[in-house]
């Protein structure tokens, strides 16, 4: 296997910088959206068969370092017995948001094995088809941007409805924290036993919070994921990533995860000199320079490494999802840039 992904997240020696890609099954490939047509978005990530397909594309057409499952992060809250839908152009909606306590107490902590079953095929049909090339990275949502989704049924960019659950009701907002803590951990749990081999926490709408709020709401719940994954799997790498989270690093490093990674707001350098050597980080090139000239380009991703200058653990990546404009060929000049130039800092 192409190992160097895993070595990356462990810090040890790689022969070149790794790279994976966040969103890299999507609509930039016309491979994807050929198989998109085929179904719904919600279709696609509960037929196994066709989202092992496209976690593979990228691992064959860009020849990246890792696949990651294609699915998304609102799977498991439709498990805890959530409607929810995905509308064309307008993202995920959940017509029935939690508007009280008896909202939360249906909330089910379910068994990954009944109710998600589709995902856990997905994999293990996407480990056969990778056939040990690349390792496969699992994913799940953290609790405050799951909840942030349940409380106010769709995207917003305030997220007053958690907040005010937060300000208003801490209790009730702790124990539905705290439910979808548990049942996230599960699923990560489930999702390595089916075959994954590392899996990343994402808590999209995390920057939202200031420090104390953080530490108050979301560090002890992602805490509570990454310690239950590590019980029950402890040499496989938990990742972090949160967008807009740069001013909490220190914090960050509290969850416990083996790799932080970074949105493109902070200096790789910066980042690494705030860490420390002892958490390996992941990033961070903003998106849109995708869209530059292909000798710009390779000119930041040379910036990059060089600003890691040599250390280990460092897992090239986007600041955040590739955007769907993106010409595949550049992603690929990406690719062959960041392996090019890393061997020059291994």
């Amino acid at each position: 296997m192409n190992d160097r992904f895993l070595k990356a997240c462990r810090r040890e020696p790689v022969d070149t910088t790794p790279i994976w890609i966040m969103r890299q099954a999507g609509r930039y490939l016309p491979q994807y959206r050929e198989v998109r047509g085929k179904t719904t978005f919600l279709g696609l990530c509960k037929t196994p068969e066709l989202a092992a397909e496209v976690t593979v594309q990228p691992v064959d057409l860009i020849g990246v370092d890792a696949a990651i499952l294609f699915s998304d992060i609102l799977i498991p809250v439709e498990a805890m017995g959530m409607r929810v839908e995905f509308h064309e152009n307008e993202g995920p909606v959940l017509p029935e948001p939690i508007r009280n306590q008896a909202d939360i107490e249906r909330l089910a902590i379910f068994d990954p094995s009944e109710r998600t079953p589709f995902t856990l095929e997905a994999i293990r049909q996407t480990v056969r088809a990778l056939d040990r090339r690349v390792p496969l990275i699992g994913f799940a949502g953290a609790p405050f941007t799951l909840a942030a989704y349940m409380l106010e049924g769709r995207g917003s960019k305030s997220w007053l409805g958690v907040k005010r659950l937060m300000a208003t009701e801490p209790r009730l907002a702790h124990e539905l924290f705290g439910k979808i803590a548990s049942a996230i951990g599960q699923y990560l749990v489930a999702q390595i036993e089916a075959g994954c081999d590392a899996v990343q926490i994402f808590d999209s709408w995390g920057g939202e919070l200031g420090p104390a709020d953080f530490e108050r709401w979301t560090l002890p719940y992602v805490q509570r994921i990454v310690a239950d994954v590590k019980a029950k799997a402890p040499h496989v790498p938990v990742i972090f990533f949160g967008t807009g989270m740069s001013t909490l690093l220190p914090k960050l490093k509290d969850t416990g995860a083996d790799v932080l990674g970074l949105d493109w707001r902070i200096e790789l350098k910066d980042a690494r000199k705030i860490l420390g050597d002892d958490v390996a980080v992941q990033g961070n090139l903003d998106p849109t320079a995708l869209f530059l000239p292909k000798e710009e380009i390779t000119r930041r991703v040379e910036e990059i490494i060089s600003q890691n200058a040599g250390r280990p653990g460092h897992i090239f990546n986007l600041g955040h999802g590739i955007t769907p404009p993106t010409d595949p060929d550049h992603a690929r000049h990406l690719v062959n840039e960041v392996h090019r130039l890393g061997a020059r800092k291994a």
